[in-house]
């Protein structure tokens, strides 16, 4: 019987000593013994009583056995949901509880605190650490390490991954083996990889980009991970000679670029960088050019599709866009009002078509009408526009759209004229509320290190350069932005600190 997932991603290597894991320990775990531990936690699933299609909420620590518990949910056909490390037990209590999962993993830390959330929601507490051990580990351990693969369909659900829920609660983006799997094969298209590939992983795997993106995309090809369990600068410089590839967030960049180690000759060997999850500033993309003779790859995914598009890996890879749509999936910038597609040039929102885009959100079927078309077209919320050469250009969320006094402004151009001043290391431009003109501009700039940064000389050249509705009314400054775990800034963390500048 057929598992889409499973069987293009997991069962080709049955059997195969070639290396899959290369852990922090120093050992090496084969793709054979990989499945192996697969098996078991499969075999412990069943054990607990979880059934082909219940979710299966997961709060730990990066390790191979969590990646093996993922393998495992696949095998026993059910929903993996992986949960960000830093949610608060608040926030844990509402995902186990909306997902009606079946089987809460956490860290052998928090059970205490997490047995309460997992009696309230009627589900199985069991524990997995960062270093392999726990009450499922020791359950896995003595099952068999083969497992009779379960039947699902392509269109069955593989996993549960909830938004960030900025704006209104969480929202549960049902992901299909369809979807994961059509992924990983552009993916593996467009990047090239091959089993001679040996990928540096210093991302989370509670997230697409580390999980369905980075390992789908290592298994679907054959080759092996360097798999530390997170972002470290001197492990990632001492296990780069070791890759041929590395994917990563802006932040990995920048940090790599303040380390003087970090030269042509270390990445001299290496095949690809790529960068996602949060925008990368087109000094970051020309600084790693210069400095290593490599450009970085950036694209573009959301968790309802994992990846939307790639700049080209042969071909001009052009700071400040995300290139062109992948294999398989259409893209198209629309007015966000009439929903009617846009030309060239002009800004709106983008839609995108394609066996990636998600079945809807988990028990939100109002949502999923207002987002997803009946045409399959998904409605981003992300403003774009595609260039004339093709390329698409992210220029914010649409709910970052400012209107000031009737005027549409998009943050996105103010930020990078800002970033391109002397001194100015990043910025964010937000909208605050206006008593005259509904809402107007605040930009939060922060310094380059060391930098003593001239705001009055950054305000001259916003007077002289851009509009006037367009100018920020209020400059402040930040050590740093909030980001989230995955780099993305924080708008909302600004907004609300920067609610009332415009008030009394």
């Amino acid at each position: 019987m057929a598992n889409p997932l499973f069987d293009a991603l997991f069962a080709p290597h049955a059997g195969r000593d070639t290396a899959f894991l290369h852990l922090p320990s120093g050992e090496t775990t084969s793709h054979a013994a990989f499945l192996a531990e697969a098996a078991q936690y499969a075999h412990a699933l069943t054990a607990l009583g979880v059934r082909p299609g219940d979710r299966v909420a997961v709060h730990i620590e990066k390790s191979a056995q969590a990646l093996a518990l993922y393998a495992g949910c696949v095998q026993a056909g059910a929903v993996f949901l992986p949960l960000n490390t830093a949610y608060t037990p608040k926030e844990l209590d509402y995902f186990v509880g909306d997902s009606g999962a079946a089987l809460f993993v956490c860290d052998p830390g928090e059970a205490a605190e997490m047995s309460s959330i997992a009696a309230k929601h009627g589900c199985i507490l069991h524990t997995l650490a960062g270093d392999g051990t726990g009450t499922l580990a020791d359950l896995a351990e003595a099952q068999a390490t083969e497992f009779q693969t379960v039947a699902r369909d392509a269109e069955d659900l593989a996993a549960l991954l909830y938004t960030s829920g900025t704006t209104g609660r969480s929202k549960g983006a049902m992901l299909t083996h369809r979807n994961l799997l059509s992924n990983a094969e552009a993916l593996v298209d467009t990047w090239r990889f091959t089993a001679n590939d040996v990928l540096l992983h210093a991302l989370p795997i509670f997230h697409s980009h580390g999980l369905f993106v980075a390992t789908n995309v290592t298994l679907l090809a054959g080759g092996s991970m360097i798999f530390l369990p997170k972002f470290d600068q001197d492990a990632v410089i001492a296990r780069l000679p070791d890759a041929t590839s590395m994917m990563g967030v802006p932040t990995f960049y920048t940090r790599l670029l303040d380390d003087k180690r970090f030269d042509a000759a270390l990445t001299a060997h290496m095949r690809l960088f790529i960068s996602g999850s949060a925008p990368l500033l087109s000094e970051t993309h020309e600084r790693f050019a210069a400095r290593t003779g490599h450009r970085i790859l950036e694209r573009y995914g959301m968790t309802e599709t994992s990846m939307n598009t790639s700049n080209p890996y042969d071909g001009e890879r052009r700071a400040g866009t995300v290139g062109f749509a992948l294999p398989g999936v259409e893209v198209k910038v629309c007015d966000p009002k009439t929903g009617a597609e846009l030309p060239h040039g002009e800004i709106g929102v983008l839609e995108v078509r394609g066996p990636n885009v998600f079945k809807g959100y988990w028990q939100m079927p109002e949502k999923t009408r207002e987002e997803l078309r009946d045409d399959g077209f998904f409605i981003t919320g992300d403003l774009s526009l595609i260039d004339a050469d093709g390329y698409v250009h992210i220029v914010g969320r649409g709910k970052d759209l400012i209107i000031s006094g009737g005027y549409n402004i998009y943050p996105k151009e103010i930020e990078l004229f800002l970033d391109a001043q002397d001194g100015v290391l990043e910025s964010a431009v937000i909208g605050a509320p206006h008593p005259d003109f509904g809402e107007s501009v605040v930009a939060v700039l922060v310094p380059e290190p060391g930098a003593k940064l001239d705001v009055a000389a950054v305000e001259a050249a916003v007077k002289r350069d851009l509009a006037s509705f367009k100018r920020p009314r209020r400059v402040e400054t930040m050590d740093a932005l909030p980001r989230n775990t995955m780099g993305k800034v924080q708008k909302n963390q600004l907004r609300s600190r920067f609610a009332a500048v415009f008030s009394g």
